[in-house]
């Protein structure tokens, strides 16, 4: 079954890529593409780091995380494989709200409300299991079509499972994309939920309070634990859902 949210509502930067980013998206649109085949052996760490024009240890590290996140498998004597095709679910991409918008055919617009890094809480924990002794990165951010109020996104990073995030900016891109861009995930869960807008979504999405919402509540996992998770919210007069089913058995 595939379900998707559709909108009836009637400035793009370029992304920044560092060269681990690069690294990473490189080797993952091989193996997602079919270029590199479960069973491949790809290419050795030192003509990768001379293709690229960096260091070996740049390379390894790139490696390194794709193989923790089940999409490679590092042998010490023959090198490093593509694993086989149950761990390609790992690199499926789930659908950004950047791509939401365009889809829509609108221009896409972003704002960065709030963005911290702190201790984790109690309620963090509920959310993202094993984050306890972690810290957490919090973010609020909202998605505009045609610069009208689109989604009211709630965040939290586990920076145990991506150390990487602490270092990144988010005032021009949002987390969500920038986290399906980077960091390889095994699985996710999805709820999706009919609820009222409180006072301050309300404000954010620019409806009146206690009018009907959808909400997208997102859980990421990799190898080293739970990723993020995500509050969606978006009005609930604007958008619908839609599935298709395939029969089974």
């Amino acid at each position: 079954m595939d379900i998707k949210i559709e909108t009836r509502i009637d400035d793009k930067k370029p992304a920044t890529f560092s060269l681990h980013e690069r690294i990473l998206s490189d080797v993952r649109e091989k193996i997602v593409s079919g270029t590199w085949p479960p069973g491949f052996r790809i290419p050795f760490e030192t003509d990768m780091a001379k293709d690229y024009g960096c260091s070996r240890m740049t390379v390894n590290k790139a490696l390194t995380q794709l193989a923790r996140s089940g999409l490679l498998e590092r042998t010490r004597k023959s090198g490093t494989y593509v694993k086989a095709p149950q761990s390609l679910s790992a690199a499926m991409e789930i659908t950004n709200i950047r791509k939401e918008v365009e889809d829509t055919g609108k221009e896409y617009s972003y704002s960065l409300l709030l963005d911290t890094v702190r201790p984790s809480e109690p309620a963090d924990t509920d959310k993202l299991v094993d984050s306890s002794k972690n810290s957490i990165r919090q973010m609020e951010c909202l998605h505009s079509a045609n610069g009208a109020p689109f989604c009211f996104e709630e965040r939290i990073v586990n920076i145990g499972s991506v150390p990487e995030i602490e270092d990144v900016s988010f005032d021009t891109e949002a987390p969500g994309t920038w986290l399906v861009r980077t960091v390889p995930w095994n699985s996710a869960e999805h709820q999706i939920l009919a609820t009222l807008a409180t006072e301050s979504v309300a404000e954010m999405l620019g409806i009146e309070p206690g009018a009907p919402c959808l909400v997208v509540e997102r859980r990421t996992q990799n190898d080293l634990g739970n990723v993020t998770w995500a509050k969606l919210w978006y009005a609930g007069d604007n958008h619908r859902l839609v599935a298709t089913f395939t029969p089974t058995g």
